[in-house]
């Protein structure tokens, strides 16, 4: 590749396309001073010293320009980072030792507990089949835009989820609020990973421990021999074992929750080891375990659906899913309630799909895999309702009830007494068939739990090199582990559904917000699908625009208001004591005070006289904001330097001004 001086035009015919699949055609871009050459025989691909030098003198000189008549008009694009050479301390990026090993983290990390816990629940709860739509609205105008988003910063740049924001510093605090979000999720999702540890160990007794009434958690008087008294309550056998011997569950949480169950105690210990033993060597071992977790939970839930139609009554659980209640979708809360089934099932908003990106090679199609990745969860979704809902109607035909009142609202109730109850009436080997069961939701659960504690550490690890990453990940996990003896309380699925309620509707939605936001809004939209043009070799169209910068900042910030008004923080229906809900909202506080925190340190470290030039400065971005590779940066900031690099307010303005856009203007 040769530079050549020229005063006519700036030919880039050098670049290529960087998508890994099939040729796009490249349009050449114009510059009325260099023009780069790519010769047939060019063997290396490498640029000459003096040529480089040459470049970047000439692209230095001229923003450094725009630089200067920015400072004397506030209406002006905001300034692009100039030319610069990455440290040279900086040890290049980890990356994946092939591209399969990233998709079966990411799949293994969106298709968790979520799916098989979560989204029938929430079916459940907000009236079978008319749920789908509003989720499916929801995950294609927020849930992969925004999966897409996170997946471009974290490639883009190869680096971690507060060291992205060097796109826009003042909003670095979003990258530590995603650290906080992510700890307090893991916190509580590993508790309920561990429960189908203790269930697993049990399972090989025969008969199965729940098929067998017993006073001591059945109740006194509940029990005709080993059977249960259908006169006496309407509760499931399972319904009753999980709910008094395993969790031991209080009525209410007045009086405390309890000392930690000794028993789920060590089964969350041994959770967190396997966690521990899984991220060690960060990206080379996550991909290798990634593989289990993906693949062997997929084979299970076909088995359990061949087997949950075979059940008397299982196609009316199935009809009762698939028929919608028109008139739920005027509610609010069903909407709102998709919007918390997406981002919890993709993992959006705690930093583990920026972390897993920036391992990937600069040019992968990330654009490709995104939408795989939502496919996929969402049919694994799809089908695993169908499974509890077959469950669930043989259930029902079983007590004599209906459908929507067979089981409690308790969430975890759910596939901790539909499942088992089903696999007990099994003919044929049902220890077996529920060690498969507890096992695949074992493994399903450690996909999610891996990426988010390896998100924590990465942090860590990228701003403290000396730091071994065994040790970083010791530490978190026996910080993690220490922090989960609370959910193992008689009282701990209180404290779970608080957490869980700030988590998913306080943090992941602010931080989604603002990550929408903070890209879109200040670093500018033209200025983020510019880069991922250079990425990827894509053009996105207005779709991507609206979704970014309009539908998705606005519902949003619609749902989090929503939710914090509306919704009402209980368990079971009895209401949290006014010491919890202190508790919970000191994490929406913590929430708000990372990105606050943040933006003042940004602020802070501008070298400006007054804070509104500090203010100014902080949303543009800073020296080292580009692909981490020099050579990639080198071509990016030449690509860049011919681009109308505008925001839309003045590409607005001069609509209406001129008539037109006037492309020959850039950022």
């Amino acid at each position: 590749m040769n530079f050549k001086n020229n005063s006519q035009n700036y030919d880039l015919t050098a670049k290529v396309n960087r998508s890994g699949g099939d040729k796009l055609p490249v349009q050449p871009i114009k510059h009325p001073r260099i023009t780069v050459i790519q010769e047939e025989n060019d063997e290396d691909d490498k640029l000459p010293a003096s040529a480089t030098s040459l470049s970047r003198a000439l692209i230095e000189s001229e923003i450094q320009e725009k630089v200067d008549v920015s400072s004397t008009d506030n209406d002006s694009p905001t300034p692009l980072p100039l030319p610069q050479k990455l440290n040279q301390d900086e040890p290049p990026r980890l990356k994946w030792s092939n591209q399969w090993e990233f998709m079966v983290c990411c799949i293994s990390m969106s298709v968790g507990l979520g799916n098989i816990w979560r989204f029938p629940v929430t079916v459940y709860k907000n009236g079978g089949g008319a749920f789908l739509i509003p989720y499916f609205i929801i995950m294609i105008v927020i849930g992969r835009p925004v999966y897409f988003l996170e997946l471009c910063l974290g490639q883009f740049t190869s680096r971690n989820q507060v060291q992205v924001w060097r796109c826009v510093p003042f909003f670095k605090g979003v990258g530590v609020g995603t650290v906080v979000g992510a700890l307090c999720s893991l916190s509580y999702y590993v508790s309920i990973v561990a429960l189908p540890i203790y269930y697993l160990i049990r399972c090989f007794q025969n008969p199965l421990p729940w098929t067998e009434c017993k006073e001591s958690w059945a109740g006194v008087g509940n029990c005709n021999g080993t059977h249960l008294n259908p006169a006496k309550t309407n509760r499931s056998l399972p319904d009753l074992y999980f709910k008094n011997e395993i969790l031991q569950e209080l009525p209410n949480i007045e009086d405390g929750i309890g000392s930690p169950e000794w028993r789920l105690s060590l089964c969350l210990a041994f959770s967190w080891l396997i966690i521990y033993l899984s991220i060690s060597r960060g990206v080379k071992t996550m991909g290798k375990v990634a593989y289990v977790t993906c693949i062997f939970p997929s084979i299970v839930l076909v088995i359990l659906l061949i087997i949950g139609l075979t059940l008397p009554g299982a196609w009316s659980g199935i009809r009762f899913f698939m028929e919608p209640k028109w008139d739920l979708l005027y509610q609010p809360k069903v909407w709102y309630n998709a919007a918390g089934q997406c981002f919890f099932s993709l993992n959006t908003g705690l930093g583990a799909i920026i972390m897993f990106a920036s391992y990937n090679k600069f040019s992968h199609n990330i654009y490709r895999d995104s939408l795989i990745f939502s496919l996929v969860d969402t049919f694994i979704s799809v089908f695993a309702a169908f499974t509890t809902f077959a469950i669930l109607g043989n259930l029902a035909e079983e007590l004599g009830v209906s459908i929507d009142s067979v089981v409690g609202k308790g969430d975890l109730g759910l596939i901790f007494v539909t499942y088992p109850n089903a696999i007990a009436k099994m003919n044929w080997a049902p220890q077996l068939i529920a060690a498969l069961f507890f096992l695949m939701l074992f493994f399903l659960g450690l996909g999610s739990s891996i990426a988010n504690a390896a998100a924590i550490s990465v942090i860590f690890c990228d701003y403290y090199s000396y730091f071994r990453e065994h040790v970083v990940t010791l530490s978190i996990c026996i910080i993690g582990c220490s922090i989960g003896l609370v959910y193992v309380t008689p009282g701990g699925q209180f404290i779970l559904q608080l957490v869980d309620f700030f988590t998913s509707a306080f943090f992941i939605f602010t931080m989604s917000s603002l990550e929408v936001i903070g890209v879109a809004w200040f670093y500018g939209i033209y200025n983020f699908i510019g880069d991922i043009e250079f990425m990827l070799g894509i053009k996105l169209g207005l779709f991507w625009k609206i979704c970014w910068g309009v539908l998705a900042p606005f519902i949003l910030m619609f749902i989090l208001v929503y939710s914090l008004i509306v919704e009402k923080l209980e368990y079971n229906g009895i209401p949290f004591p006014s010491a919890a809900k202190g508790a919970g909202w000191m994490l929406a506080v913590v929430a708000i005070g990372c990105f606050v925190t943040g933006a003042i340190h940004a602020m802070r470290k501008v070298s400006a006289v007054s804070w509104m030039d500090k203010l100014r400065m902080s949303l543009r971005p800073q020296y080292g904001w580009g692909p981490r590779d020099p050579k990639d940066r080198e071509d990016w900031q030449i690509f860049i330097s011919t681009q109308d690099r505008r925001s839309f307010r003045q590409r607005v303005r001069d609509r209406f001004q001129n008539g037109s856009i006037d492309t020959t203007k850039a950022q």
